[in-house]
């Protein structure tokens, strides 16, 4: 966790997402050798960059990246196992070729900033995809399926189908999300993952690390309240239970966790 810790709390910008993901995944792998997979991005980005056209437009290099990663190497979006925790660790993404569409994102936007290729990450409401960070560019790759090209009318087909409404494709949509979001939405899925398997260990660990991003965050806090009464960790639970309450006095489900706490107590 210290080291976790260490890369996620500086600028940003300097953060090694693919790093950070490995860091994390190593508390789970103890046998990772982190630096062989981060040359396996690099040897990845080398590949492409041999295959790159001499006038680089976008859509070129997009369609190289997607040559090389879902044709040749054969990456693809676990559609039959989404719920696999394996989805969300990016050693098992890169030994198996298979992931969810965060954990994919994550391969391209890695390879995409070893050939000098800016993109960023864009979480629109169900989904995560990726842009090129170019002034109005106005493209968006779905990794999930096989970095599938789409423009903001496909976008809002996608939204439509996910909610089963028309939903316009807001500006905040598309906006770039933080490395540190990133780190932290990763993370989350594996919580719920964890949450739905009843691996409360396990999800403490992933409450911990998503704290390490975000100090004093109340929703992880009062769910690590939750799952040290789970686990019959009576002191921490309380700790936990009246920190959230003292951040969020008017929460929602304030009653219940002043209950829970009396119940504890």
């Amino acid at each position: 966790m210290q080291q976790f810790s260490l890369e996620i709390n500086q600028p940003d910008h300097k953060i090694n997402v693919a790093k950070a993901a490995l860091l994390y995944a190593k508390d789970e792998y103890g046998y990772l050798d982190i630096e062989d997979y981060l040359n396996r991005l690099e040897t990845m980005a080398s590949q492409i960059k041999k295959r790159l056209p001499g006038t680089s437009y976008p859509l070129k290099v997009i369609k190289v990246i997607n040559q090389y990663l879902f044709e040749q190497l054969g990456f693809q979006g676990n559609q039959n196992d989404y719920y696999d925790p394996r989805n969300s660790y990016l050693n098992q993404v890169i030994d198996r070729g298979m992931g969810i569409p965060i954990t994919l994102s994550v391969v391209y936007l890695e390879i995409a900033k070893r050939i000098n290729f800016p993109m960023v990450g864009i979480g629109i409401p169900g989904h995560f995809m990726i842009r090129p960070d170019f002034k109005d560019v106005g493209i968006f790759v779905d990794v999930f399926n096989q970095g599938e090209i789409l423009f903001k009318e496909d976008c809002e087909a996608k939204l439509k189908e996910i909610y089963q409404q028309n939903i316009e494709l807001e500006p905040h949509f598309i906006e770039p999300v933080s490395n540190q979001q990133l780190l932290g939405r990763m993370l989350t899925n594996l919580k719920y993952i964890y949450l739905n398997r009843q691996e409360y260990v396990k999800m403490l660990r992933i409450i911990e690390l998503i704290l390490l991003i975000f100090p004093n965050h109340p929703i992880e806090i009062r769910d690590r309240g939750l799952l040290y009464y789970q686990i019959e960790e009576w002191q921490k639970a309380i700790h936990d239970l009246q920190l959230y309450l003292k951040i969020l006095p008017t929460a929602q489900d304030g009653d219940a966790i002043r209950q829970l706490l009396q119940k504890i107590e």
